[in-house]
């Protein structure tokens, strides 16, 4: 194990210093307030802060020399570490290590460790002030230090690693458990990650017990120092409550197992590592803690999961970045003004995102003013959210609250809209009609977006005087966390309107991509192939639960408690829509039909359990086939790597890692499994399948 006083880590750090690395520099100056004087180090990569201060071996190596040269400053009292506008650090810099393989990853991690923990061991009193984002490595940094502040409205804390095929590997498996207790521990490391990524923000994290104090944003550095200075002046006493380590400790793990089982169905050996490593930080020292870590993760460095992760990645760190297909972001229109037809809730919702990234006037409209004023109200209602919760200030929420609108009168909304979007019903006719109603309304320039998730772009400009200006525009629910968005080119649709739709995209800060106008696009393709195998299989005989259980690990969810969350109408029309397309590959199950027909929405009860009115609807097979979960599953994943190829044959993507990208953020596919395409090369199904890999 590396100490801080262990010259050797740092010099076999050296050797690994890369070219591709980022470098985030340490800027050491020294602050004097009344009876305190502060060494404090400012992370900055010098970039803006859509570029985040990451941690690679030169990082680190530059840490290090701040804090010795903060500890050797005899007129330094305590060091403070914080990082660039809005951003302390994000982590690891996987890219720069990653060609390094196990070695560079056992060197980083114990540089790691012995870097931070001389914020600990240094003989000063350290404070780790929590200015922004901190993911991983970043919030490991201030987790070393002896006191933490954070941000009221830092958008996002969190140890993501799990999600990546890795655990907290600079100290966090050992401290949170040991700062915070095993259960929030669970919370933070685990429950978090597995749920697509999960963050808290800075009043949260404050709430779990992972800072000692909140400030606004306002004047955070000063605040924060101010009240470092009277910690170190005798005048603050920080109390942390005493940590549980009796059976709340074991009911945590219990916890913890329960929540690797039922998401990961074993395919994750960093979820698996990381219980282990929460159940020994009860008992074990900090040193043995550490190392643990280090063994940790140079065994998962080796995985095919870590592969697989590396991989989804760098499609989620640079090819959504660059959008495959995409044309030259100079034809791009501005957008001044957005109309959105319908003021239902994912109209609503859309109006709320728009607003809030692009904070131009919003205009929702509907049949009658009472329900477009109920669309505002939500809005208006949601801001309110965002203001209590201390996301937003009251400034910015008065300003958004006032660029949102009402209208019945589509000339009065739309006349000088440059980009209208429809949430209307999801039926062809219905679509036709509104963008017929739009287009005598609007300027030639105007984008027609549609949200339609599964219908032809093509055949609802068809009869449009300008159908050149038509294109998909489809968001997953819920719009405001899920990353995705599909921009769909229709026949017609040309490189200007493509170019304000990706433009606009990513102004609302989403993933987008290119898809070829086919019917129900690409997550929900492959979802309806997905539903429709398991659909069929469970009417041939095989329990529901024994179907629920074959994916844990591969789906983020049982695909019928995705039914049930989806609606099982939407899940109807999806497949209805695709097997009227493709009626030899797509099966509509009668037994659905049925539980439509019933307006049962979910396929579980309260408790639980199966509805017992929606087993009575299911069918019963006077031969029934019953499979086992591993044929379940094979025979299921087939059927995708079939839907996939066929996808790529027919041009409605450009690439399988579109597709990876797709299910990733848009469906919510693992990281650990590469996506959809990477895992089923690595499991042999797509050779056998379609008798070639996709990679």
């Amino acid at each position: 194990m590396s100490t801080p006083h262990d010259p050797s880590i740092v010099e076999r750090a050296r050797t690994i210093v890369s070219d591709a690395e980022r470098v985030t520099r340490a800027h050491l100056r020294t602050v004097t307030l009344p009876g305190a004087t502060f060494g404090l180090i400012t992370l900055d990569n010098g970039e803006d802060h859509t570029r985040p201060n990451t941690f690679g071996p030169a990082s680190l190596l530059s840490l290090d020399e701040a804090i010795d040269a903060a500890l050797a400053d005899d007129t330094v009292d305590a060091i403070a570490v914080t990082g660039k506008p809005f951003i302390l650090a994000a982590g690891a810099d996987l890219t720069s290590i990653q060609g390094g393989g196990p070695d560079a990853v056992r060197i980083v991690a114990e540089l790691g460790h012995a870097v931070f923990r001389k914020l600990q061991d240094g003989g000063k009193p350290s404070f780790g002030l929590i200015n922004g984002l901190a993911l991983g490595g970043g919030l490991e940094v201030a987790l070393h230090c002896t006191y933490r502040t954070v941000m009221d409205s830092a958008p996002a804390l969190g140890l993501p690693e799990v999600m990546l095929g890795l655990v907290p590997g600079w100290g966090g498996a050992w401290l949170v458990p040991n700062l915070v207790g095993a259960d929030k521990a669970v919370t933070l490391i685990l429950e978090n990650p597995l749920n697509q990524g999960k963050t808290l923000g800075g009043q949260a994290a404050y709430d779990l017990g992972l800072a000692d104090a909140v400030f606004n944003g306002a004047d955070f550095l000063e605040q924060s120092l101010l009240w470092a200075a009277s910690v170190l002046r005798g005048e603050t006493t920080v109390e942390r409550p005493e940590v549980d380590r009796g059976d709340a400790w074991d009911a945590a793990i219990r916890r913890a197992e329960g929540i690797v089982a039922s998401r990961t169905g074993g395919g994750s050996p960093a979820a698996a590592k990381a219980v282990e490593l929460i159940a020994a930080a009860r008992h074990t020292d900090r040193d043995a803690g550490f190392a643990a870590e280090d063994d940790a993760l140079h065994a998962l460095s080796q995985t095919a999961e870590l592969l697989a992760s590396l991989y989804s990645f760098d499609l989620v760190q640079k090819r959504a970045k660059r959008p495959a297909g995409a044309p030259d972001k100079s034809l791009a229109r501005p957008v001044t003004k957005v109309g959105i037809l319908g003021a239902g809730l994912m109209a609503s919702q859309l109006a709320l995102l728009f607003v809030r990234r692009l904070e131009v006037p919003v205009v929702l409209t509907d049949l009658d003013q009472e329900r477009a004023d109920k669309g505002v109200a939500y809005v208006h209602a949601e801001i309110d959210k965002l203001l209590a919760k201390g996301r937003i200030s009251q400034d910015k929420a008065n300003r958004h609250k006032a660029l949102v609108s009402g209208e019945t009168d589509k000339q009065v909304a739309f006349g000088d809209a440059d980009f209208v979007i429809e949430a209307v019903f999801e039926e062809m006719a219905v679509k036709k009609t509104v963008f017929a109603d739009v287009e005598k309304v609007v300027s030639p320039e105007c984008v027609l977006a549609t949200n339609t998730s599964s219908l032809s772009i093509t055949e609802m400009a068809s009869d449009l005087e300008h159908p050149e200006r038509v294109v998909g525009f489809h968001f997953f629910n819920p719009v405001a966390v899920m990353p995705l968005l599909e921009i769909v080119k229709g026949e017609a649709t040309d490189d200007a309107t493509l170019a304000t739709a990706f433009a606009t995209g990513k102004a609302l800060k989403k993933t987008t991509i290119l898809v070829n106008d086919s019917p129900s696009f690409i997550v929900n393709r492959l979802l309806g192939r997905f539903m429709s195998e398991v659909g069929r299989i469970v009417d041939e005989g095989t329990p529901v639960e024994v179907a629920d259980n074959a994916f844990a690990g591969i789906a983020p969810m049982p695909p019928f408690v995705l039914l049930s969350l989806v609606g099982p109408a939407i899940a109807l029309h999806n497949n209805e829509t695709l097997s009227g397309a493709f009626p030899d590959r797509f099966y509509v199950s009668p037994a659905l039909e049925r539980i439509v027909a019933a307006r049962k929405t979910a396929y579980y009860g309260p408790d639980g359990a199966l509805d017992p009115e929606v087993e009575a609807l299911l069918e019963k097979p006077a031969d029934p086939v019953v499979l086992t979960a591993e044929e379940v599953r094979e025979r299921t994943l087939s059927g995708l790597a079939e839907e996939a190829r066929l996808m790529l044959d027919e041009g409605v993507v450009a690439a399988p890692q579109d597709i990876d990208l797709a299910m990733i953020t848009g469906a919510g596919f693992s990281f650990w499994n590469g996506g959809l395409t990477f895992l089923l090369d690595v499991a042999g199904i797509s050779e056998k399948a379609t008798g070639q890999r996709f990679h």
